[in-house]
């Protein structure tokens, strides 16, 4: 991985991002930057969904209503590089991996919740691998903007480790390894769907 990524996030997931998926997905500007809006709108509604599930828990829902914010700006921002560059908004289907993710989640709680936060967890960690990545494969501009991205997904993957560890240590440790090895199937193995979360381009 490159150096740019932190410590405890490279030590965190399972494999390194194909330089395959890096190339293909670079080339496709349209294509990274209206999925890269679409994650981050996402993110934003899983932050706030979390709030209303658990709106007993006040620590959570603080720091997802803050998380959430953070992911609109975001947003806000990638859509204000779209308009720059005279890219149209474009709707994608959905591609494998959250959908893979969340089809290994516990139903039960509090099970549900911790493998949420495990999940987001993982997204959070890859988006900041994948940034780093991307940066130096992009225009000058657009790579800044990358890697100006790289300390919040940081410290939200962190947030999502620690909230789960917190509301169930018993169990979290080995979710962690267990959706550690499915997401790293789904970062490295052939992808039919070019996404901002998927595999290298290819036949499933």
């Amino acid at each position: 991985m490159t150096d740019s990524v932190p410590a405890s996030i490279d030590d965190f997931l399972h494999t390194s991002t194909p330089l395959a998926w890096a190339r293909a997905i670079a080339a496709d500007l349209p294509l990274l930057l209206n999925d890269h809006a679409n994650c981050e709108k996402k993110a934003a509604a899983t932050a706030l969904s979390l709030t209303f599930r658990y709106g007993e828990d006040a620590a959570l829902c603080e720091r997802m209503s803050r998380l959430a914010r953070e992911e609109l700006r975001h947003y806000e921002q990638v859509m204000r590089v779209m308009r720059h560059r005279h890219i149209p908004h474009q709707t994608l289907g959905a591609g494998r991996y959250a959908r893979s993710l969340r089809d290994a989640m516990r139903t039960d709680e509090p099970g549900r919740r911790v493998d949420t936060l495990i999940i987001g967890a993982y997204i959070e960690a890859r988006s900041c691998e994948r940034f780093a990545l991307l940066a130096p494969l992009l225009d000058e501009e657009l790579g800044r903007f990358y890697s100006g991205l790289l300390a919040s997904e940081a410290r939200h993957f962190e947030h999502y480790l620690a909230m789960a560890r917190q509301h169930d240590p018993t169990s979290a440790d080995l979710r962690i390894k267990e959706f550690g090895e499915l997401e790293g199937q789904l970062a490295v193995s052939p992808d039919t769907r070019l996404r901002f979360h998927s595999g290298p381009p290819g036949h499933s």
